[in-house]
């Protein structure tokens, strides 16, 4: 774990000299100060942390809350994209994993936000060419691996997303079976655990994908419902242009994401939703 001890000792370091530099404008209430991130050692003169409870983040469902998704007759993983609930509880994903800003990392942690994280092993490790949309962002490939494993010690789930982001359906199985299985293999060497769910770049995904999907260990291919841009902006898939039980929102790892995830985050509650534990809910929904 040597390397997740450096990265959250380089991580609160780097953030601190931000901090400082802006006039100690952000505080710790949005996840923006220098206790961003597990294991960060406190400020001289810094009041100590309240016990946090245990259990998992979110909300959790009731007895008999939740409706039952029904088992795909051909045997592969189900494609998901909304829970099936009547309670105003949704349910926040992030995908790719360019930029790791500390500051999101301490609201996920402190706040004990339930989100689910589809990493790319691209954008984590910070190979190749940038996506677009993530350039010019303060912590790209700032902790790579270390990073997520924080993410996950402060109750994220990181879930499958390729290597490498191809468009599935064009190619083989063989191929799609290699980006699925590799990105399942180093996720658990480098967290300790291995994923269960399987969001296609794009959306896009045919037979084989399910078929490579279930191969390496996948139990559902998770979609979405609503698309979360800068800002903080939620982009509906619906013609109300409104938050329904069940929602599942997608973000990605951009710049200042700590803002904008804030943002959505207090969005959310002022509409009177809860975040629910996607964890928890897909199993009641799938039992």
């Amino acid at each position: 774990m040597a390397a997740g001890k450096s990265w959250a000792t380089r991580s609160a370091a780097a953030f601190m000299a931000l901090a400082a530099s802006a006039g100690c404008a952000g505080g710790t209430t949005d996840g923006s100060g220098p206790q961003a991130g597990a294991g960060r050692t406190p400020s001289p003169g810094a009041s100590a942390s309240p016990v946090r409870p245990s259990g998992p983040p979110g909300v959790l469902p009731r007895p008999g809350e939740v409706g039952r998704i029904p088992p795909p007759s051909d045997g592969l993983p189900p494609v998901i994209s909304s829970i099936p609930t009547k309670r105003k509880v949704v349910f926040l994903t992030i995908d790719d994993g360019w930029e790791q800003d500390p500051g999101f990392l301490a609201q996920v942690r402190d706040r004990r936000i339930s989100i689910a994280a589809f990493v790319t092993r691209d954008a984590v490790e910070a190979r190749g060419a940038t996506d677009p949309t993530a350039q010019g962002g303060r912590f790209l490939g700032a902790g790579k691996w270390g990073y997520m494993r924080d993410l996950r010690e402060a109750g994220a789930t990181i879930e499958n997303h390729t290597l490498t982001h191809p468009n599935l359906p064009a190619l083989g199985y063989e191929r799609q079976r290699a980006e699925i299985c590799g990105t399942s293999k180093l996720i658990r060497r480098h967290t300790g655990s291995s994923p269960t769910l399987f969001r296609p770049p794009f959306g896009n995904h045919n037979t084989l994908t399910r078929k490579a999907a279930k191969s390496c260990g996948i139990d559902a291919l998770l979609l979405w419902t609503a698309t979360v841009q800068p800002g903080g902006k939620i982009a509906y898939q619906v013609p109300d242009k409104k938050l329904r039980p069940g929602d599942v929102l997608l973000l990605h790892f951009r710049p200042d994401l700590s803002r904008d995830f804030r943002i959505l985050v207090n969005k959310i509650k002022r509409r009177g939703f809860e975040i629910g534990n996607l964890d928890a809910y897909l199993k009641a929904a799938t039992r």
